[in-house]
């Protein structure tokens, strides 16, 4: 895999990110939405199977492909699942011309002034080795804010990069991603704290590295253009964050520079239950509306 093809796609090619990455805990919600309760499986490995063959019915549909997807994240299940005999993030890349992420965040803590840092990621260096072998071009880390409180949110800056130090010493990119609750009382207050934190932290990023930040779409347009400008930055992406993709992709155009990460705004109209061929429209049309809202800014 090509580490300098990928960087110039993310870097300047128009597009957006798949978020492809609901975990243990989201699973069986995403699975209800796609048309199978939980009353259609037994145990975590039959739960994770159905996952992993929603994902691959995405993945290898014909509109899911890098001339508007230019990367998507995935579960460390997806990234150690096959396509076929193909380990997935191969696939991705040769097959669909779309950068594979990982998913490192291993779910937060209680909340304590106003946030919820991660909890303790074991094993994340063997981790992320293993995410260069399968030819993984950069992780994510989750993180959340619910009060505009500014030592939580400084704690969460910081625990943010921390973490993204470790990553880039593997030569991978970070995606941050300190997410605003969008039913946050004080989410204009607390998105105004959190990008002063940011630039701090940018600016003091130590060695030559890049990194990349997975926000919310926030109540200011253009709230964080002087980050999507940051030269410690390789893209500023928006996650969708409960937004309906009409609601999330009107909000994402009105912010210059940012793309689109979305998840539930991706996927949320896909069944089970549909032919491939309604499979897929429905997907092109969800990845056509994301990608314009990406590209043409208001």
């Amino acid at each position: 895999m090509s580490i300098e093809s990928m960087k110039s796609q993310l870097s300047a090619k128009p597009g957006f990110i798949a978020a492809l990455d609901q975990s243990g805990g989201s699973t069986p919600g995403a699975l209800s939405h796609y048309g199978i309760p939980e009353s259609a499986y037994h145990g975590d490995d039959e739960m994770f199977r159905l996952m992993h063959e929603m994902r691959v019915r995405i993945i290898t549909a014909p509109s899911f492909i890098g001339d508007k997807v230019i990367a998507a994240i995935l579960f460390e299940r997806t990234m150690d699942g096959l396509v076929g005999e193909k380990p997935v993030p191969s696939y991705l890349w040769e097959d669909r011309g779309v950068v594979p992420f990982l998913k490192v965040d291993k779910g937060l803590e209680d909340e304590v002034d106003g946030v919820r840092l991660m909890k303790p990621i074991p094993g994340l260096d063997p981790l992320l080795a293993r995410a260069v072998k399968l030819g993984i071009y950069g992780t994510k880390e989750r993180s959340v804010i619910n009060l505009a409180n500014p030592e939580g949110i400084a704690a969460i800056a910081a625990q943010q990069f921390d973490v993204a130090r470790q990553i880039a010493a593997h030569g991978l990119v970070p995606i941050l991603e300190p997410e605003v609750l969008i039913k946050s009382p004080q989410k204009a207050a607390a998105e105004a704290i959190l990008r002063d934190e940011l630039a701090r932290g940018l600016d003091a990023l130590p060695g030559d590295y890049q990194v990349m930040l997975k926000l919310t779409i926030p109540e200011t347009p253009d709230l964080y253009l002087d980050l999507v400008r940051h030269p410690r930055v390789q893209r500023v992406v928006a996650l969708s964050g409960g937004y309906t993709l009409d609601d999330a992709c009107a909000r994402l155009a009105a912010n210059h520079g940012m793309i689109a990460s979305f998840s539930r705004a991706l996927v949320g109209e896909l069944k089970a239950s549909m032919t491939d061929a309604e499979f897929d429209a429905t997907l092109a049309a969800a990845i056509d509306k994301i990608y314009r809202a990406s590209t043409i800014k208001s």
